[in-house]
């Protein structure tokens, strides 16, 4: 009924060879792998690499790499539903529910995944985000110009931080699609019509530079 993909390319532009950096000895993307498989959600596990030693890493850890990943397909700029569309067409995915685990996210717990999973079938969506609430002061943001405030959302700058509408962040962990839902998509239309989000209440880093992958390390390290 569902298949996993996990995305991982081997450029990484903040941290070197991101996805196979090691926390307590295991590669991250292993942690990730392990989540997926431990989830007993999915039909296969796949991941979508262009990097020949990512996917034997992938491979001992229990995924399947079917193919590398064109390198057009696999520099900073290519739409994440472009890879997952690549997948799709090349193993012929039939599965109604397809999610993108990312690499990194390793802080995310299976019953995230779980009850992620519950919501897209209770809301009938095609299109499923987990989310954290951020700071909402932000909502008051201005940047200068010529000495002179520009406030970005003017209609917020008299407001009391109390009276500022909650506002949430993609957690870029992972996401949530029917296979029609990711079927529709191109430059014009990057997320589907019916889209929803989940929000996450437990702490959670996406590891975007050297100081997020220390203080994961640390976090594990205390936890695990």
């Amino acid at each position: 009924m569902s298949i996993c993909i996990i995305p991982a390319r081997k450029g990484s532009t903040r941290i070197k060879n991101k996805n196979i950096k090691k926390i307590n000895n295991t590669h991250i993307i292993s942690l990730v792998i392990k989540l997926a498989i431990n989830s007993k959600l999915f039909n296969k596990v796949i991941v979508s690499t262009d990097c020949k030693n990512i996917a034997k890493i992938a491979r001992k850890s229990g995924a399947l790499v079917p193919f590398l990943r064109n390198k057009k397909l696999s520099d900073n700029y290519t739409p994440m539903y472009e890879v997952l569309l690549d997948t799709i067409k090349k193993i012929k995915i039939e599965e109604r529910y397809i999610f993108c685990i990312y690499p990194t996210s390793v802080m995310t717990k299976i019953s995230d995944l779980k009850n992620a999973f519950k919501l897209i079938k209770k809301r009938k969506a095609d299109f499923l985000c987990p989310v954290v609430k951020a700071n909402n002061f932000f909502l008051r943001s201005f940047i200068n110009r010529g000495n002179y405030i520009n406030y970005l959302l003017p209609k917020y700058k008299l407001f009391r931080t109390q009276d500022l509408p909650n506002i949430y962040l993609d957690s870029e962990s992972f996401y949530i699609y029917t296979r029609k839902g990711i079927l529709s998509l191109n430059k014009k239309k990057p997320i589907p019509n019916k889209s929803i989000y989940f929000l996450l209440k437990h702490q959670f880093i996406d590891i975007n530079y050297p100081e997020d992958l220390k203080l994961v390390k640390k976090i594990f390290k205390r936890k695990y």
